[in-house]
C-alpha cells in the first residue's frame, strides 16, 4: 500500500514571534513546490496561534508538542486540553516523546492515555517510542519497542491506529549529531509494523511511521528510501527553512 509521506517538524521550545514569522513566510512560500508530501509544524504552545494564522491558505498542518491526558478541562493548572488544540487550529498532536518520558516522568500507561484523549478530541496522535544506547547495546530494542508500543494498543484497541502516526526515534540519536543507519531505521520500522500487523495487516500496512533522529538533508534522501520509513519527525532542522525544505524534497522524491 502506497503511504503518503509525511515531514512533521517539532520545535521543541524554540522561537520568537519575529524568528517564526521568518521561518513560516520561507516555509510556506517553498512548501508549494512539493504537493506528494504532507508538511506538519509544531511550535511551542504559546505560538500556536499566531503560526496556525500563517499558514492560512497553505496545505501545511498544525500540531502540538504535547497535551494533558486529562478528558476533561478542569483544575489542572498549567495544562493544556487538546480541545484547546482543537479550537485554535491544531490537527495533530505528538505524545511520549522521548525527552517527556526521560524529562518529565511520562511513563507508557501516561502517553497510553494521552494518545487516547487525543484521539477522543478529534487531534491525529504521532506517538513517539525509541530506546536508549543502553538499551540499544543489551539488545533491548525490541522489546522496548514493544512495551511501548503495546500500551497504547492495550488501552485503545488496534483500530486506533486507523487514524494515528508512528513515530521511531532511537534517544541516542535526537540532538547527537548520531543518525541511525538506514539499516537500523528499516529494521526497527518493519518490526513495529510487524507487531500492528499481528493484530491487523490492514492497519499496519496502512499507518505511517516516521523516523525521528537527527535528520537532516544530506541524510534524508538515504533514510526516507527504506522500505517502512514514511517521512521524517525533524527536530533542529526544521528551524531552518532551507535544511527543512530540503528534508521536504527528499521525501518528495521518495514518492515519486
Amino acid at each position: 500500500m502506497a503511504r503518503r509521506p509525511l515531514v512533521a517538524g517539532n520545535w521543541k521550545m524554540n522561537g520568537s514571534r519575529d524568528s517564526n514569522a521568518s521561518l513560516m513566510h520561507d516555509v510556506v512560500f517553498e512548501a508549494r513546490n512539493f504537493p506528494d508530501v504532507d508538511i506538519l509544524v509544531c511550535p511551542p504552545a504559546v505560538y500556536i496561534e499566531s503560526v496556525g494564522r500563517m499558514l492560512e491558505g497553505s496545505a501545511i498542518q498544525l500540531g502540538a508538542q504535547t497535551l494533558s491526558e486529562q478528558g476533561k478541562p478542569g483544575a489542572f493548572t498549567g495544562e493544556i486540553h487538546g480541545g484547546m488544540l482543537r479550537d485554535v487550529g491544531c490537527t495533530h498532536v505528538i505524545v511520549g516523546h522521548s525527552e517527556r518520558r526521560a524529562l518529565y516522568g511520562e511513563t507508557s500507561n501516561i502517553v497510553a492515555a494521552k494518545f487516547r484523549t487525543a484521539q477522543l478530541c478529534g487531534l491525529v496522535p504521532v506517538l513517539c517510542v525509541g530506546e536508549t544506547l543502553e538499551q540499544r547495546e543489551a539488545n533491548q530494542t525490541e522489546a522496548v519497542l514493544m512495551e511501548q508500543l503495546n500500551a497504547v494498543v492495550s488501552l485503545c484497541g488496534i483500530a486506533a491506529f486507523k487514524t494515528a502516526i508512528i513515530a521511531y526515534e532511537p534517544v541516542w540519536a535526537i540532538g547527537t549529531g548520531r543518525t541511525a543507519t538506514p539499516q537500523q531505521a528499516q529494521d526497527a520500522h518493519e518490526f513495529l509494523r510487524a507487531q500492528l500487523a499481528a493484530s491487523d495487516a490492514k492497519i499496519a500496512s496502512s499507518v505511517r511511521i516516521l523516523y525521528g533522529g537527527s535528520v537532516k538533508a544530506d541524510n534524508a534522501e538515504t533514510l526516507f528510501k527504506c522500505a517502512d520509513v514514511d517521512g521524517g519527525l525533524i527536530g533542529g532542522a526544521s528551524l531552518k527553512s532551507a535544511e527543512f525544505m530540503a528534508i521536504c524534497a527528499a521525501a518528495q522524491m521518495r514518492e515519486k
